[in-house]
């Protein structure tokens, strides 16, 4: 027996593609490839590498990403400061790393990712951590400034978030030859 569905769900889900939709195509390649190396879905390298210095950022992307499974276990339940130390550290140094790799290009993107990455409960956390990575100087002034201009107030500032987990992972679709669909 299957679980259905709830229509909130749905529309939900259906929101959560519309958004990663709206990514370049860039930024949606860069959070597919994300995704395979942070939940070990696919074999990262052999997926996503076109030539030797992406073989070397995915490389680093692993290195970088097995911090993953330690800040999970440390996302709080409050936002106590007692908290923010084991949490922030590592999540602003992963956070910088994918935002110098130069393909998360706006708040919303890295919220996308990240949400999938550690969890819904992280997401009181996204804000603070975008901001200070965004704010690094190994980021070009024109990038920190395009970064830190794409939070909104709204998200800057936001009184609660939600605890739904995100419904919808984006995969690696294979291409398919116009000529081979059939008529």
């Amino acid at each position: 027996m299957t679980a259905r569905m709830k229509p909130a769900e749905g529309s939900m889900t259906l929101a959560e593609m519309k958004e990663f939709a709206g990514f370049a195509a860039a930024t949606q390649r860069y959070i597919r490839r994300s995704l395979d190396i942070g939940l070990d879905r696919e074999d990262a390298l052999q997926r996503w590498s076109r030539d030797i210095v992406e073989a070397a950022s995915i490389r680093a992307q692993a290195r970088h990403y097995v911090r993953l499974p330690d800040i999970r276990a440390t996302v709080p339940d409050d936002s106590g400061l007692d908290h923010a130390e084991p949490l922030l550290a590592p999540l602003v140094t992963l956070t910088a790393f994918d935002l110098g790799q130069g393909r998360i290009t706006s708040f919303s993107a890295y919220r996308f990712l990240y949400e999938r990455l550690v969890g819904a409960k992280v997401r009181p956390w996204l804000p603070a951590a975008f901001c200070s990575a965004a704010a690094m100087p190994h980021l070009h002034p024109e990038l920190r400034r395009a970064l830190l201009q794409s939070i909104s107030e709204a998200a800057a500032t936001a009184s609660g978030w939600s605890s739904r987990q995100p419904a919808f992972f984006p995969h690696w679709v294979e291409k398919v030859e116009a000529n081979a669909l059939p008529n």
